[in-house]
């Protein structure tokens, strides 16, 4: 095993020790300090330079059966995370290489070298692997050209606009020749960021009055596509403005996440008759045949600077929880990501 000198004795990693109800709270979670992991046969130790806390980790921490396994009790939970290899028993990786791999929320990690992703840093800044073409990006890139099928000339609204995920769909949208691309976010700052860094034609704050009044002002010509970060009553208002044929993707409902009662539903769906309108929710993780084509056309968008991302970051493992219910809260503007 190839090995570096410098390795600490223990590394810190975060458990989660109560499954919350409502809003997580801090003494649901526990930062732990564990000795070291060593890596096992076919296995690198990842020494973490950046993790991702995401909206979907909420619900890994409900017991309710999911897409993911619920995060175990007592034990390290798990995200999105890029580092440098400090320890290799795998063939074809090396210390020194940088993965993506999905041992996050913890400093240092032991995971299966073929559970990994080689990344370059001399491409794209090591964060951007987490957001604007990692996991974030290929969201969007999937949920619009995939489960919403956009052609170009398509009126498209997006909610959650400011946010990793929706302010790279209005940009994609926009390079690939929608006609008109509205969004909604809820801070005047942020509505103002939509149309003069990330080229949105509208944006409207969705705090200042009625989604639905506000969106037919936006579109007064209706909306071909629908991606929805938000639920509630976006999705009410977006059904609403839908055009013949319009589609739906849903990739998130943020809005009804810390819920413990159920939130009513859109009370207008029969509009889905009168459109033929369909609404499809999606998950990146079935789309993954994707990312080669991803990489090879958004890669350059950001490289050029023609696709505009921000990032959040905040520092030190000791804050990964307050970073993660900052997302919830919607503190963060673009990807939020936690550099160790």
């Amino acid at each position: 095993m190839s090995d570096t000198p410098t390795l600490p004795a223990v590394s810190r990693e975060w458990h989660l020790v109560n499954r919350p109800t409502g809003w997580p709270k801090p003494e649901d979670f526990a930062l732990v300090e564990v000795e070291l992991p060593q890596p096992g046969e076919g296995q690198v130790l990842v020494r973490n330079t950046y993790v991702s806390v995401d909206p979907y980790m909420r619900g890994r921490m409900s017991a309710a059966k999911s897409y993911a396994a619920p995060y175990g009790l007592n034990e390290p939970m798990q995200g999105g995370a890029v580092g440098e290899v400090v320890a290799s028993r795998a063939e074809g990786v090396a210390v020194g290489d940088h993965v993506l791999h999905f041992g996050g929320w913890r400093e240092y990690a032991a995971v299966d070298a073929a559970q990994t992703v080689k990344v370059d840093p001399a491409a794209a800044p090591l964060s951007a692997y987490l957001g604007v073409l990692g996991m974030t990006g290929l969201t969007a890139y999937a949920g619009l050209l995939r489960t919403a099928a956009f052609k170009e000339g398509d009126v498209v609204f997006v909610s959650g606009a400011a946010g990793a995920v929706g302010s790279q769909v209005g940009q994609i949208a926009k390079l690939k020749g929608a006609s008109r691309v509205i969004g909604s976010a809820g801070s005047d700052e942020k509505v103002k960021l939509l149309v003069e860094e990330y080229g949105f034609d509208a944006a409207f704050n969705y705090k200042n009055g009625p989604v639905g009044e506000q969106l037919r002002a936006a579109a007064p010509d209706g909306i071909d596509v629908y991606f929805d970060n938000v639920g509630g009553d976006h999705l009410e208002a977006a059904i609403g403005s839908l055009n013949l044929g319009g589609r739906i993707a849903v990739c998130g409902m943020i809005s009804v996440y810390n819920n413990t009662e159920p939130a009513p539903g859109p009370r207008n769906l029969t509009r889905l008759i009168q459109t033929r309108g369909r609404i499809e929710g999606f998950l990146v993780g079935d789309h993954y045949d994707l990312q080669p084509q991803f990489v090879q056309e958004v890669g350059p968008w950001v490289a050029s600077g023609e696709l505009k991302y921000r990032e959040t970051v905040v520092e030190g493992i000791e804050n990964n929880l307050e970073a993660f219910l900052g997302v919830l809260r919607g503190d963060n503007t673009g990807k939020m990501i936690v550099k160790l």
